[in-house]
């Protein structure tokens, strides 16, 4: 029998659930073309490292979820790691790790963000701040109830905020997002 014929025969009484008592000249090519047809219709696997951006507020809660994470990371001046964070550096990587892409520093991000009424803050938002100079130089995540968490400055450590601190009242100017709320598509 042509081998071509045998695999088929083989193939249809496998098939109809009888037993096959088979040669090894023609068990080894039939195991290696099932184990080869089972792999190539396999889904890819994500890239590592690529996240698929959540949308709404479950954008949001994930923002101040990973932001939350690192409370007590110490402050470090330019830090955009685990190992140290300064407050846009903290916001920049927050938003890396669902997947969305922001600019690195706090006045890049306060101009890039879609403006968000502070009456209308939500979880995940930014907020911006004035502490030193005329353009935005510190920005926070709005974690709700008022709060914000952020790398505040040299020798302090990421830490939660509120909006209604006297310190940060008067400095504060402004807020947005890189998330969408629903309702709030980008134009």
């Amino acid at each position: 029998m042509e081998p071509r014929v045998a695999r088929r025969e083989v193939f249809r009484a496998v098939c109809r659930g009888r037993s096959v008592v088979m040669r090894p000249r023609i068990l080894v090519p039939l195991l290696v073309a099932i184990l080869a047809a089972g792999c190539a219709g396999a889904p890819r696997a994500p890239e590592p490292g690529r996240a698929v951006p959540p949308i709404g507020r479950e954008a949001g809660a994930a923002l101040v979820g990973v932001a939350a994470q690192f409370i007590g990371t110490p402050y470090r001046y330019g830090g955009a790691t685990p190992q140290g964070f300064d407050c846009s550096g903290l916001v920049y990587y927050v938003h890396s790790r669902i997947g969305l892409t922001v600019p690195r520093t706090a006045d890049q991000q306060s101009r890039a963000a879609r403006a968000v009424k502070l009456s209308a803050l939500e979880p995940g938002d930014l907020v911006f701040f004035r502490l030193d100079s005329r353009k935005v130089d510190h920005v926070g995540i709005y974690a709700g109830r008022g709060r914000f968490i952020h790398a505040p400055s040299t020798g302090k450590v990421v830490s939660y905020a509120y909006l209604d601190d006297p310190y940060y009242r008067k400095r504060l100017v402004g807020a947005g997002r890189f998330w969408e709320a629903p309702g709030h598509a980008r134009r």
